[in-house]
């Protein structure tokens, strides 16, 4: 399922950890999340371009081997010191790293606004909105869906219910709610947001007017906003819509580098970290972005569908 489909995601596939030493900071929830291991990747890649072994690393913060390893993968959450005395021993400089590292320790066992919503919101749609309250730039694909960030409640709602398994209502409105909070980071300017939507999800809007209209507007009013992209790649580029399902890259720095991509399947959703597999996902996005229209053209194209929704609407009445 999508990040914005039905059931807010089934648990994500994790693999199993090991116990931790005494004294060690267990991650939230018992398990890895997706903070730990984005600090612990990049603890690791340091480590390795200064040329350390993790005995050199685990004498600079006092633990033992097991430790570096546990906290390279993400099992335990390192102190702001103990990042600090790495960081150190590593020999890197940058200021602005060095801080955004330290921050990422102090907030890798953070709990966010969506744990008010708990029982709606699942482990990994909970690593999701982790990733997108913490990025400086997102990059969206969506060939079936509105993207989450920029649906109306009414969209939201008609998708979350149109799944094939039943939704009470109180959870229904705890998803549409939970949307809502999401899309705040857009309001307030606190993320660059880049969306390619293939035209078929756009033409092929709920039926009911009032809620197409709607959507449609608000894709206007979003894509009018100094942080926010918004593309149509059109019906007739299938091949380019076919090279991958739905996903979203996640850059956390001042640079727009990727660290990490969600992908989207029927039964959960992926986080994936892996260097080579970022990569591969930045070269399909930049293909999408290349074969859709500029923005300008998007925005004529929704205008066009919205006229043509509208005659329709006066044709029925």
């Amino acid at each position: 399922m999508s990040a914005e489909s039905p059931a807010g995601f089934a648990p994500a596939q994790r693999g199993k950890m090991s116990g931790t030493l005494r004294g060690d900071n267990m991650p939230a929830g018992g398990r890895p999340t997706v903070r730990s291991r984005r600090l612990g990747s990049a603890l690791k890649r340091h480590r390795e371009a200064a040329g350390v072994d993790q005995s050199v690393a685990a004498e600079a913060i006092m633990k033992s081997v097991s430790k570096v390893s546990r906290l390279e993968g993400g099992q335990v959450s390192a102190s702001a010191l103990e990042v600090r005395a790495l960081m150190d021993c590593y020999g890197v400089q940058d200021g602005d790293e060095r801080s955004r590292l330290e921050r990422l320790a102090r907030t890798s066992n953070q709990r966010g606004w969506w744990v008010d919503h708990q029982e709606a919101v699942r482990p990994d749609y909970a690593d999701y909105i982790t990733l997108e309250s913490d990025a400086s730039y997102i990059r969206s694909w969506e060939p079936a869906l509105i993207p989450g960030l920029l649906q109306t409640a009414e969209y939201a709602e008609s998708v979350i219910t149109s799944g094939p398994t039943f939704i009470a209502q109180e959870t229904v409105a705890a998803l549409v709610k939970v949307r809502q909070e999401r899309q705040k980071r857009i309001e307030q300017g606190g993320v660059h947001f880049t969306a390619i939507i293939w035209e078929p999800a756009i033409a092929s809007l709920p039926h009911d007017p009032t809620v197409c209209r709607g959507q449609l507007l608000r894709l206007l009013e979003a894509g009018s906003r100094q942080n926010v992209t918004v593309q149509i790649l059109p019906r007739a580029a299938s091949k380019s819509a076919g090279m991958s399902g739905a996903f979203a890259a996640f850059s956390f720095g001042v640079e727009p580098i990727v660290e990490a991509v969600t992908v989207q399947t029927v039964a959960h959703t992926t986080v994936v970290e892996a260097p080579e597999d970022l990569a591969l996902y930045v070269n399909v996005f930049d293909l999408l972005r290349s074969a859709a229209l500029s923005p300008q053209e998007s925005a004529d194209r929704i205008r066009h569908i919205l006229e043509e929704a509208s005659g329709h609407t006066k044709e029925a009445s």
